[in-house]
């Protein structure tokens, strides 16, 4: 972003100003803070020298139009939230936004992590949403905020929350800093999980445990009033339905959303001003109320049938949800995690095989792995700086202002990292990251950006 600032400076033609002008506000805060930063540490931080950086930017410049694509690789790091706060920056400048092959394109790997925000799942809803929700459900929610992932697992660990409820999902294997997290949920005093089939939180439970068998979503849902189908909303806010074709594993699975159903009516009491039973036998009564409630969903039930587009007013109409309703630029100062020497920056990540926490097998065709798991690719020529040999069984351990964690028996792979960094597979080195290292604001684990070093295995 400096750089494109220096070529407007000195060619012109490089921003699109009138786009700058009209919907965007703080350029010159943001290029104050752009041109104050030390540009040798800006190439240190990147890992790309000058030559690079310019060739880059020559490419940006030589482009009509300019998507960005992100996924985990840059949310799990402490100061995610700025380097995304950039990009946006850096699309802005030349009026990559709201036009057709251009903007920002945060990617989620889970069909529908994007659809769980749009309906309100999140732990700090906004006062509009639940103004709505009460207002369609006649009922007062509760205001305070609760808790993210790892909120949850202090609360766990402290005794502030007693039972721990999941739909779906492997929470023991999925987050960070194992071991505290095991203990977490074996100090609660239930924990419950509806599930497609065992995994890894089925075993490190509270006091007491229940599992709830659920129907998978490609099998047929039958309810009270016929078979019913779910709706997902993806990355691009796309929604469409989604129904099952297989005939259900047992006839005594339940879905997800009879299970929550039911469990609301069976708490709440028959004279609940919600008929949660009429809502578990016909799920077109749920869009209805979610049309209530949320934006964009007018005549969900009928446009679902086509599937549809929510908006977007970045995409659609060049607003911003501002109090200008402008786009902000932003600057804020280079961070970068010091690694001692000796040490290496780890980052966990998938193989082929794998979606989430599920293991399908244990090749991983993208970087030639077959038959195991416990690998931590190195680059060789940290692995000769090191004394270590390819193939050597190693532990990782990690440092944190709290103490060190250890993950045994690592095979070293070398493998073309940049200097200075190592990847080994989620959840295997999950282990490794503390609890309390976090995003700024987001409160993202920091699973990219872990100091490490490897010891000599016993194994």
């Amino acid at each position: 972003n400096r750089r494109l600032v220096e070529r407007e400076e000195r060619d012109g033609g490089v921003l699109d100003q009138a786009f700058i002008d009209e919907q965007c506000e703080g350029l010159e805060n943001a290029r104050a803070g752009w041109l104050a930063a030390d540009v040798e540490s800006l190439h240190t931080v990147c890992g790309l020298d000058a030559a690079q950086v310019e060739a880059f930017v020559d490419e940006t410049v030589n482009a009509d139009r300019v998507i960005v694509c992100w996924a985990m690789g840059l949310t799990q790091h402490r100061n995610s939230v700025s380097t995304i706060r950039e990009i946006v920056n850096y699309v802005l400048l030349r009026g990559n936004v709201g036009r057709p092959g251009a903007g920002a394109c945060p990617v989620r790997g889970h069909s529908n992590v994007q659809g769980d925000r749009t309906v309100g799942i999140y732990e700090k809803p906004s006062s509009a949403f639940l103004d709505s929700l009460g207002k369609a459900f006649d009922f007062n929610p509760p205001r305070a905020h609760g808790f993210d992932v790892v909120e949850s697992i202090r609360a766990l660990r402290d005794g502030q929350a007693r039972v721990m409820m999941a739909v779906g999902g492997n929470f023991a294997a999925a987050t960070p800093d194992t071991e505290v997290t095991y203990a977490a949920l074996r100090n609660a005093d239930l924990t419950v999980q509806a599930s497609t089939k065992l995994n890894r939180s089925h075993i490190v439970t509270g006091k007491e445990a229940l599992i709830l068998p659920c129907l998978g979503r490609t099998e047929i849902d039958e309810q009270a009033t016929g078979p019913q189908f779910v709706t997902v909303e993806d990355s691009m806010c796309a929604v469409h339905a989604s129904r099952g074709h297989l005939e259900p594993a047992s006839p005594d699975l339940r879905s997800e959303a009879w299970i929550v159903s039911n469990l609301a009516h069976r708490v709440l009491g028959p004279d609940d001003s919600v008929d949660w039973i009429g809502l578990s036998g016909d799920y077109s009564r749920v869009r209805d109320a979610i049309e209530q409630v949320i934006p964009g969903f007018t005549d969900f039930n009928e446009r679902i049938v086509d599937g549809f587009v929510l908006p977007n007013p970045p995409r659609d109409t060049r607003t911003f949800p501002t109090a200008s309703g402008k786009a902000v630029f932003t600057s804020a100062a280079v961070e970068a995690v010091e690694v001692p020497p000796g040490h290496l920056m780890l980052q966990t990540m998938r193989s082929h095989d794998q979606y989430n926490t599920t293991i399908y097998g244990l090749d991983d065709r993208y970087r030639g792995i077959k038959g195991e798991r416990r690998v931590v690719f190195v680059h060789p020529g940290d692995l000769t700086e090191f004394g270590i040999a390819d193939g050597t069984m190693v532990d990782l351990v990690s440092i944190s202002p709290d103490g060190e964690r250890r993950a045994a028996g690592f095979r070293t792979v070398g493998y073309p990292t940049p200097r200075g960094c190592a990847a080994a597979y989620f959840p295997e080195a999950n282990a490794l990251v503390p609890l309390d290292s976090v995003a700024t604001e987001s409160g993202t684990p920091t699973s990219k950006s872990i100091v490490v070093r490897l010891v000599a295995s016993p194994i």
